[in-house]
């Protein structure tokens, strides 16, 4: 049997102890000896720390945590099969972005991980659990990279966790369609792992391209196993659960165990190996081993022996009169020109222009005379649907809440609770609660499905590329209209979503600017003033259509205030010049409606209804009380009002407006309800009736139209929501960045409407 140390055991391995290393320390060897590791003794990895090391090992029922240095001296034996409730096969998934890797995990693990059609989706690594051949499996769904030598916070994620050795096997998800792009990071695996299983996906469209991929001469020139499968019908899973059956611990053969790329003598050796062989002499595995230092190199594994080990080479074949240039050029090319052996030998295409129609389509959607003007004619199209098909469902649902408002206020009455306490909590907090619902939930359902056909289309990646010149002026990316389109939906997760944007400074940049679009909780606000104050005259018909491309412009406005920001941000306290930008426009697909439908109603939709929800049922508890607690006969909130309106008339708007906004912190959708309660004198939200009562409620008020201009551009500029800025500070670690994304947006909000304020006085 293969003789090896207890550290190169793996979460889930087994083994018995065969000696103790004659010259480590007499007490630690003593100490071993007395917690039962003797030999024959049968021993177990059960886990190891977030680090790597130390490592957990069942021995004699008990479970110690042993350091690596200390593991080495433990010779053992390894034994077959996975110790007994000691843990489960780790499976990685790995691969380029947009081939369908995240779908392959889904099938596999039956999540709901999103799956858009665009490069750098997923930022975090997703864990789920499967079975197969009668065991476990822990699949974690690493970052899509292209590979994993590069320095991107995604990559970084995806290369750690490879070189960690947590995984005991990976899954190499490849696009049937592009496989020769594919293969330099499959090659790559291979030098880290032999533990490696190629899933070739997207079979369908390849064959609807008129590819074809020879699978078995393709695992021949790899040297593993290759497999394909179509993972949105759940084609080919089945062969791939059997075939990681075979690879790991759940199905024979059980291949030997790779050696552990923390240790030193590997990359030694490997050092070796390189410094004696001639470039010209089978360049590609000298390229290759060198790649596979520089990926220790960047990693938390071993950096400092992989560091040490590069610079051995290099003046090893500077002796032999290779520049570095030449030689990290010769490096990069190596596994390139492989791969492009590999698929010209496996991959036939039988149609000469398979993405004729993709370019048909880029012509129009991404070509000078009409790109832009079909990425305003698709928002306003968005809009249009949003706003039609939301205000006739928004007011049966409030009336349905309203009811169920009133048995919720009856019930607690019946229970005996006093007045002062049932009015807190049924006409402060499940109103306020009832508002959000009734406002929020209509157009999310309408906006967010319209949106991720877009992105499962592949049409988000083209407003990136669309915007990177306008990006670009600004010394920002274009990755930042991405997290830009994100921001309609939710600011904070498209705060989140930043982590796509490789440089830290660009980074920043568009976590600073995203809250200038408006996300979904300000939109009703938006289409009610616009429709009143600016399409009241109208015919029927033509309010929603005028309102659309009203609201539009007023979107229009805002990506503007996005582009100023960033500029004058960029040549500020964030100086700098624009990175590289390299982005892959996918091709073209058929979205799945069904699944389009699930994920956007539960994943987006519930997701930011809950998140509001949270906060609305506090804040309207907390404005219940102010508005009726009335010292001298006057409520809390009518004087903060009352102190207010001098700032307020000078924005054009008044204190009341501006209290609403103020107290509006923790949800934007409550700004414009809190206004209406302070001007009809109630303490609890006021939901108005229809637009015609609101319009009047307004104007009553002393509400124009310059006024209603003001509301919507201070609106549509100022800071963010609560849950946006403890986004923000989670995602920089500072809070003077919190603090700068309220202040920024704020400050051109006042700027604008004090303008519209002079501007009005003209005429």
């Amino acid at each position: 049997m293969e003789e090896l140390r207890l550290c190169s055991l793996r979460p889930g391995e087994r083994a018995r102890v065969r000696s103790l290393e004659r010259d480590m320390d007499r007490d630690m060897r003593r100490r071993l000896t007395d917690l039962g590791l003797i030999p024959g003794t049968e021993v177990a990895c059960v886990g190891e720390s977030p680090a790597g090391d130390p490592k957990a090992y069942r021995v004699r029922g008990t479970v110690l945590a042993i350091r690596r240095e200390d593991a080495w001296a433990v010779r053992i034996t390894p034994e077959g099969g996975t110790a007994a409730g000691c843990g489960e096969i780790s499976i990685a998934l790995a691969g380029n972005p947009n081939v369908g890797k995240s779908t392959v995990f889904n099938a596999l693990t039956g999540l709901r991980q999103h799956t858009g059609n665009w490069p750098g989706k997923t930022v975090d690594c997703a864990v789920g659990h499967f079975t197969s051949g009668g065991g476990v499996y822990t699949g974690t769904d690493l970052p899509g990279c292209y590979s994993l030598a590069s320095r991107s916070p995604e990559e970084a994620a995806a290369r750690d966790f490879l070189c960690s050795g947590t995984a005991e096997a990976v899954v190499a998800v490849c696009d049937a369609t592009a496989l020769e792009r594919n293969l330099d990071l499959v090659l790559q695996l291979t030098e880290l792992t032999p533990r490696v299983l190629v899933c070739v996906n997207l079979l369908d469209e390849a064959r609807e391209r008129g590819v074809e991929v020879d699978l078995e001469l393709l695992s021949k020139e790899l040297g593993v196993p290759v497999v394909g499968a179509v993972a949105r019908e759940r084609g080919g899973l089945e062969q791939l659960r059997r075939a990681m059956d075979r690879v790991t611990a759940f199905g024979p053969p059980r291949l030997p165990p790779p050696p552990p790329v923390r240790r030193a003598g590997p990359v030694e050796q490997a050092v070796q190996q390189l410094a004696g062989a001639l470039p010209q002499d089978g360049g590609g595995q000298v390229s290759r081993r060198w790649k596979s230092l520089r990926i220790l190199e960047g990693s938390m594994a071993c950096p400092a022996e992989a560091a040490a080990a590069l610079e051995t080479a290099r003046k090893a074949l500077r002796e032999r009169g290779w520049d570095d240039l030449a030689l990290e050029e010769e490096i990069a090319a190596a596994p390139v020109r492989r791969a492009e052996e590999i698929a010209r030998s496996a991959v036939r295409c039988t149609d000469k222009a398979p993405d004729i129609r993709d370019r048909k389509l880029d012509r129009v959607l991404t070509g000078r005379r009409l790109g832009y003007g079909v990425m305003l004619a698709l928002l306003a199209g968005i809009f249009w649907l949003t706003i039609a098909g939301a205000n006739g469902v928004s007011d049966w649902l409030s009336g349905v809440l309203s009811r169920l408002q009133a048995l919720f206020s009856r019930g607690l009455e019946a229970l005996g609770m006093p007045e002062f306490l049932r009015g807190a909590l049924a006409d402060g907090a499940f109103h306020t609660l009832v508002w959000v619902v009734a406002v929020m939930l209509p157009p999310m359902a309408i906006f967010f499905p319209l949106f991720t056909f877009l992105e499962d289309a592949g049409y988000l990646p083209r407003v990136a590329y669309n915007l990177d010149r306008c990006f670009r002026r600004c010394r920002a990316c274009g990755k930042q209209a991405l997290t830009m389109s994100m921001g309609f939906g939710c600011n904070a997760a498209a705060v989140v979503g930043c982590r796509i944007i490789d440089s830290p400074r660009e980074r920043l940049l568009a976590i600073l600017t995203n809250s200038l679009v408006p996300c979904n909780g300000r939109f009703p606000a938006l289409i009610s003033l616009l429709a009143i104050f600016f399409a009241w005259d109208l015919p029927g018909g033509w309010v929603s259509l005028v309102t659309a491309a009203e609201l539009t412009a007023l979107i229009a406005l805002g990506i503007a205030a996005t582009f100023f920001a960033t500029w004058l941000l960029s040549r500020t306290i964030l100086r700098g010049v624009p990175s590289a930008f390299v982005l892959e426009l996918p091709p073209y697909r058929r979205p799945q409606v069904g699944k389009l439908l699930l994920r956007s109603l539960l994943d987006r939709t519930v997701f930011v209804l809950g998140r509001a929800a949270a906060v609305a049922a506090p804040a309207g508890l907390a404005i219940w009380l102010l508005a009726n607690i009335q010292p001298g006969g006057v409520s809390l909130l009518a004087r903060a009002a009352e102190l207010l309106d001098p700032a307020g008339r000078f924005l054009g708007l008044d204190g009341t407006i501006l209290l609403a906004f103020l107290l509006g912190l923790p949800a934007n959708e409550i700004v414009l309800p809190l206004a209406l309660m302070l001007y009809l004198s109630q303490g609890t939200l006021t939901d108005v009736q229809g637009i015609s009562a609101l319009a009047s409620v307004l104007r009553d008020n002393g509400w124009t139209w310059v006024t209603a201009l003001c509301y919507m551009l201070f609106s549509l500029m100022h800071w963010p929501c609560s849950t946006t800025l403890l986004t923000i500070r989670r995602e920089t670690g500072r809070w003077r960045w919190a603090a700068l994304a309220a202040a920024l947006p704020t400050a051109l909000g006042c700027i604008a409407c004090r303008a519209v304020v002079l501007f009005s006085r003209l005429f």
